[in-house]
């Protein structure tokens, strides 16, 4: 096919239409990026926030907040970013502040003077209205302004903006048991830093029984935001002297070293290679999951970075920080880098943290002053900080009418279950016990490749971002912002034919979630249900090229070596003059 001029009004027509992208943070920079870029000419970025980064923004991050990812990853092909000033201590990891500082600079190098932003305003409601557009309703936080703003297309990115706090542990419970300390959730920590510092003392700086205490309630790395929460806070406020209790059931797994990972194991496919995908692949990955040898080999490599890693911080046999799900059936993992002494795990080998686990906070008791576990225990405390995930910020915009006609709240499947492959992978023999919720309350999500909804597919309107789970955000969400703007703009690629197609290909996604993480709530949040692609995000990246007709497995190598192949931003560079090649080569879509 050759391109069509005749078409050609109808794509300069498209891209003068109003896109509006709900969310500031990566997900909706590289989003508003790749499609002016592309030559979409009005598109508004809207954040309650008053910065942008979302989870990253100036209000949220601190001194001393790691994440999971090494300098190198988490950032777009478009900028480079400076390495953190301690990366030989830390073993290359990216600061908080860091990235706010990269999320800042490139959204006043690419984005300042050439997109819409609405800043501190608060995102309603959104809804199709009779003609046909997205209906976004908004509320101007400064000034309490309600407004009406319509767009032709929707890119949502608010994801998990929503704090969770458990039953029995809220403001409200607190307050109705008259607790005369702070309550905060962990989202807040920024913001009430000071406070909590005036609250409590250092230890040593007076009698230290009136020093006082802060109880952070939570031991897992919250799965759909890849900040380390509750490390990276317990070891601020040790590292500042004070008195600090982590009260959890259970503890994530995470890789550490006395130096710092080669980027060839580090920063290639190699572990993604040790988790089976839903499709295998290639031959190397299908040795692995459906052979016996296979098995037993990437069992053996994964348990020895387990051991490895507890070993490196000289973590007790009885220590309830070695009660983790393992590398191979959980994702809850946080990346330590190399050994610090200001790390967690030191701290609490030094008795900086004291651990109350495995232990529930369960409310507050009616002396006004503690906290109240399961075990019976009560534990006395001037600051209690909440470090228990978040909720989608969807059920709140969505009313029930607009997300059954998207489809994109979880529901019963509607496929036959009987017809979904049973992934009978040599690996995946002898799971962890089946969460209970999951055996009664089988929901699934239908979201296609976790961007588009299932039933809305054929519109080419309203896209999601953000939502595929990933241990490095910056390249997936680069790769799903130039799919997202070919399937805006009616791009030949490969796409189910119709919304029942894509329907169950979505449901059948959500099923192998289950099969492959059978003790994880897979619905457990809307926006981190899509697709939980953490260890294999380079072969979802593949997926999504190859949708758009474009080359996979971009770091190259030989059949020996490209398993260690450092997976570098750069090869992304190229997307969009290769979109548009097709595009030219192939033919518009557009009707």
């Amino acid at each position: 096919m050759t391109f069509d001029p005749n078409q050609s009004s109808n794509r300069i027509k498209l891209l003068s239409e109003p896109v509006g992208i709900l969310g500031a943070g990566i997900a909706g920079l590289i989003n508003a990026h790749v499609l002016l870029q592309d030559g979409f000419t009005d598109v508004t970025i809207i954040t309650r926030d008053p910065s942008v980064g979302g989870v990253w923004s100036r209000d949220r991050v601190y001194p001393g907040l790691c994440i999971n990812n090494v300098h190198g990853e988490y950032r777009f092909s478009y900028l480079e970013m400076p390495p953190p000033e301690d990366g030989a201590e830390t073993g290359g990891h990216i600061t908080g502040m860091g990235m706010c500082d990269y999320l800042e600079t490139f959204y006043m190098k690419f984005l300042q003077d050439k997109a819409a932003f609405k800043f501190k305003t608060e995102i309603l409601n959104v809804k199709r209205n009779d003609n046909g557009l997205w209906e976004v309703r908004v509320e101007d936080l400064s000034f309490g302004k309600v407004d009406i703003l319509n767009f032709a297309r929707i890119v949502l990115c608010t994801g998990v903006a929503i704090p969770k706090f458990p039953a029995g542990l809220d403001l409200e419970a607190a307050n109705k048991a008259q607790f005369r300390g702070i309550v905060i959730h962990s989202s807040e920590f920024r913001m009430r830093y000071d406070d909590i510092l005036a609250a409590v003392k250092p230890i040593g700086s007076s009698n230290d029984q009136k020093t006082g205490t802060i109880v952070v309630v939570g031991g897992g790395n919250q799965p759909w935001i890849l900040n380390r929460a509750f490390p990276s806070i317990c070891a601020k406020l040790a590292n500042e002297g004070r008195k600090v209790i982590n009260v959890f059931e259970a503890s994530d797994v995470f890789l550490a070293s006395t130096s710092a990972l080669p980027a060839s194991i580090r920063k290639s496919r190699f572990l993604s290679l040790l988790s089976p995908h839903i499709v295998l692949r290639t031959r190397l990955e299908r040795f692995l999951h459906t052979t016996a040898l296979g098995s037993w080999i990437t069992h053996s490599i994964l348990r020895k970075l387990e051991e490895s890693s507890f070993s490196a911080y000289n973590i007790p046999k009885d220590s309830p920080l070695r009660n983790t799900p393992s590398f191979f059936w959980g994702i809850r993992t946080n990346d330590e880098g190399r050994v610090h002494p200001n790390a967690y795990y030191s701290l609490v080998n030094a008795g900086k943290i004291q651990l109350e686990a495995p232990a529930k906070a369960i409310g507050y008791s009616r002396d006004s002053k503690s906290v109240i576990l399961n075990n019976g225990a009560e534990l006395a405390a001037e600051v209690v900080i909440l470090a228990t995930g978040w909720q989608s910020s969807w059920a709140k915009i969505f009313d029930k009418a607009t997300a059954a006609e998207l489809g994109i709240g979880r529901h019963q499947p509607t496929i036959n279950l009987q017809s979904v492959p049973e992934w009978n992978y040599k690996t995946l023999r002898n799971p962890p016990a089946v969460h209970p919720e999951n055996e009664t309350q089988k929901y699934v999500m239908s979201v296609y490749r976790g961007l588009v909804p299932a039933r809305n597919i054929q519109n080419r309107d309203f896209a999601i971002a953000g939502a595929l789970f990933s241990a490095n955000n910056g390249y997936t969400s680069e790769v799903a912002a130039h799919w997202i703007s070919g399937y805006f703009q009616g791009d030949p690629m490969r796409l189910p034919p119709s919304a029942e197609e894509a329907i169950r290909h979505a449901e059948t996604r959500s099923v192998w979630m289950r099969r492959r993480y059978p003790n994880m709530l897979s619905w457990v949040n809307e926006s981190y249900s899509c697709s939980l692609d953490f260890w294999t995000w380079p072969q979802a990246a593949d997926e999504l090229l190859e949708d758009m007709y474009l080359q996979s497995r971009r770091s190259g190598g030989n059949w020996f070596t490209w398993p260690f192949k450092v997976i570098d931003l750069k090869e992304l560079a190229t997307l969009k003059e290769e979109r548009a090649a097709l595009r030219l080569k192939g033919g518009s879509s557009l009707a």
